[in-house]
């Protein structure tokens, strides 16, 4: 230790006489709570999201595309005259498939023998509806015109940030208020907020009819109301 300088001896020396001297403070938990609020604001919607399709069998695939083409230019053709927008027509998905039919195999016992006797080709169609009075009228056309696959109606709304902003504070407020009661239940203050998270759930779609069981008058369609549900999960601190 004579070549150490001077202070790190005196450090070895202090080390050596207080063992167990603690080097840094043990670190506590800090009191907390954590509550969980939620909150529910409700709007009419204004505009609707239509899931249509045209699906054709026939013994070939380019015979079943055909068909299923010159059906879906007659139901666009429709929509435009109606007065549908071009953005608010997309094709969602198309599709091919082979149907097969099973034929006795050659030899006795064997299973089955899968062939293919013809071919569905689907072709689907998602409609914007901005006028929800029109909503009934548009699918009544459709069915009419070739549409025979219902996907599901959709309502919504053009913009839900005012709803969405209500519920956010009636989640908040709702939380607080959990806290502020718990808090006094245990004879404790509340401190600061630590941390706040958000989760918000928008509406979920209203599935329509089957084409195939929709009225031949103008199908009635009800709108409702679309929620909009915000929850909040807040951390405070506790002051005993």
């Amino acid at each position: 230790m004579k070549n150490l300088p001077r202070s790190i001896q005196c450090l070895l020396a202090l080390l050596l006489l207080f063992p167990h001297m603690p080097v840094a403070a043990e670190d506590r938990p800090y009191p907390q709570i954590r509550v969980t609020g939620e909150g529910v604001a409700t709007l009419p919607p204004d505009m609707a999201l239509l899931s249509l399709a045209v699906a054709r069998d026939a013994p070939t695939a380019a015979q079943a595309l055909e068909e299923t083409s010159r059906a879906m230019r007659d139901v666009l053709a429709a929509m435009r005259k109606a007065g549908v927008d071009e953005r608010d027509l997309q094709t969602e998905q198309f599709s091919i498939h082979p149907r097969y039919r099973d034929e006795p195999a050659q030899v006795k016992g064997e299973p089955p023998i899968p062939r293919i006797v013809g071919y569905t080709v689907s072709n689907g169609l998602s409609v914007r509806v901005r006028e929800l009075d029109r909503l009934g009228a548009i699918i009544d056309m459709s069915v009419r015109l070739g549409v025979n696959q219902g996907g599901g109606i959709q309502f919504l709304n053009d913009d839900p940030a005012a709803a969405v902003t209500a519920a956010r504070t009636a989640a908040m407020q709702d939380a607080l208020a959990r806290a502020r009661t718990l808090a006094a239940a245990a004879n404790v203050s509340l401190g600061a907020i630590l941390d706040i998270s958000e989760q918000s759930y928008q509406p979920r779609p209203m599935m329509m009819a089957r084409a195939e069981m929709v009225m031949a008058d103008a199908v009635p369609i009800a709108g409702g109301e679309n929620s909009y549900r915000v929850t909040v999960s807040v951390v405070l601190a506790l002051e005993q």
